[in-house]
């Protein structure tokens, strides 16, 4: 029977990314985003590959729809088995004392609240058919500190925590938690972002070492590596793919 993954953000960047990687390890695919269009083109293009996908919209702020979009998987699949906890947003890119806050509030909301709560209903389900694997999407601001994106990088420090925090609770039981603190990467929300702060990016890429920003397909292949058992024994690790942009800090 094949693994079932659920996948966050799944609409596009980096999870339409991981959702292709790991449907070509025929891992059926539960895609989870905002943006019906871009969630729907996952899962057709996942099909094209041989296996079986569903899209569910979901706001992952907010708690219901977090739980409804595990239910719809379980109804869909009957497990979950990976769990890529990858929505998220930036913001605006304005220092702090110049960011509103409806800003600080939508990005907490989304990219801390939606991974805990999805933490918390996948973790259950996983829980009672014996395990499973999840992985978060930190970033590198996750592991550093950087200018222009303070509420975005508190997050993403939280969802370090997060990850480490379960498994002290949750590794005897069969669960494993990992993370991902990619760098600046070329996606849709990226590049969204350094065209609204282009001399942002212009530092970006001066700043890594390889001198060039990341692909979501390098990262889906370090997601699809932590989720299966070809990783079965890391376990709370956060794990950098930034060209070497946090090892120059």
């Amino acid at each position: 029977m094949n693994k079932v993954a659920i996948i966050t953000g799944g609409g596009s960047g980096i999870g339409q990314a991981t959702a292709l990687r790991l449907a070509e390890e025929k891992v059926n695919i539960v895609v989870v985003d905002v943006n019906e269009k871009g969630g729907n083109e996952t899962v057709e293009l996942v099909k094209k590959l041989g296996v079986d996908s569903i899209f569910v919209k979901a706001d992952v702020s907010k708690q219901e729809e977090v739980k409804n979009y595990v239910k719809k998987a379980v109804e869909k699949f009957k497990k979950v088995d990976y769990f890529f906890n990858n929505a998220g947003i930036s913001g605006s890119g304005k220092f702090y004392l110049d960011t509103s806050l409806e800003e600080i509030d939508q990005i907490v909301g989304i990219n801390l609240m939606g991974a805990l709560y999805g933490a918390r209903y996948v973790a259950e389900c996983m829980l009672k058919s014996g395990g499973g694997s999840i992985v978060n999407t930190a970033s590198s601001a996750g592991v550093i500190g950087q200018d222009s994106v303070v509420t975005y990088s508190a997050t993403k420090h939280g969802i370090i925590g997060l990850t480490k925090s379960l498994v002290a609770e949750y590794a005897k039981d069969g669960l494993r938690v990992n993370a991902i603190a990619p760098g600046p990467t070329e996606t849709p929300m990226v590049r969204e972002f350094y065209a609204a702060n282009p001399e942002m990016k212009e530092n970006a890429t001066g700043g890594i070492p390889q001198k060039r920003l990341g692909t979501p397909e390098e990262v889906a292949e370090l997601v699809t590596f932590l989720l299966t058992s070809k990783a079965q024994y890391i376990n709370g690790e956060v794990v950098r793919i930034d060209g070497g942009f946090t090892n120059t800090k």
